[in-house]
């Protein structure tokens, strides 16, 4: 298993480092503090299994800068840190096309779950943020009509994705085989113009701007 960190703080990095060794065991971590160097190192270096980038950093133009990062290293999870909790931070990173978005004031064992999700192929959201997103005066399935011809389970499935969790967790859940969730996904997929976890929870959370 290989990682690239890329961010200017080293004590953050350094954190991040025995995190994924200790407890992914990351056999490979390489570091970089700024958003050059990163790209010269992954321009070098074997093919990587995770990118963890801070949204804010030397050289970085954003979510430009991110949509570029998942169009080019296509085969590595990517996942943000940052220290803001903004939703309009979450959004432009998840339009980006990013895997997962991890405030940096989350608990260890958050962050642990959190880099679980996205090794395992799910999109993480802080679930705080989540829901801060989905609150508004009219719910999301009146903004995007779409939604309400979805059947009473596809709408428990589209609940769950946008908790962040992975096909097998919400398969347990609702009690169904892991392939009947994916289905379900790709008619909520299809029921929304989307194409992946990433594109769905970011149109229902721009749903409730």
């Amino acid at each position: 298993m290989r990682a690239v960190l890329i961010d200017d703080h080293g004590l953050i990095r350094d954190a991040m480092r025995r995190l994924l060794t200790e407890d992914f065991h990351f056999d490979h971590v390489v570091e970089a503090e700024d958003l050059d160097s990163a790209l010269d190192l992954l321009s070098r270096c074997e093919p990587v299994d995770l990118i963890v980038v801070d949204l804010n950093m030397p050289g970085s133009a954003g979510p430009e800068s991110l949509r570029a990062l998942v169009e080019g290293f296509s085969a590595a999870r990517i996942l943000v840190m940052s220290g803001s909790e903004a939703k309009q931070d979450v959004l432009g990173c998840l339009e980006a096309g990013v895997d997962g978005y991890l405030p940096k004031s989350l608990p260890v064992s958050e962050m642990v779950a959190a880099i679980a999700q996205v090794l395992a192929g799910a999109v993480y959201v802080p679930r705080a943020l989540t829901r801060r997103g989905m609150e508004a005066p009219s719910r999301p399935a009146r903004v995007i009509p779409a939604v309400e011809n979805l059947t009473g389970r596809q709408r428990e499935v589209l609940d769950e994705l946008l908790l962040g969790r992975p096909s097998k967790e919400i398969a347990r859940s609702l009690g169904v085989a892991e392939g009947t969730i994916k289905i379900h996904l790709a008619a909520i997929y299809r029921a929304l113009g989307v194409r992946t976890r990433a594109e769905a929870i970011s149109k229902m959370m721009g749903a409730s701007r």
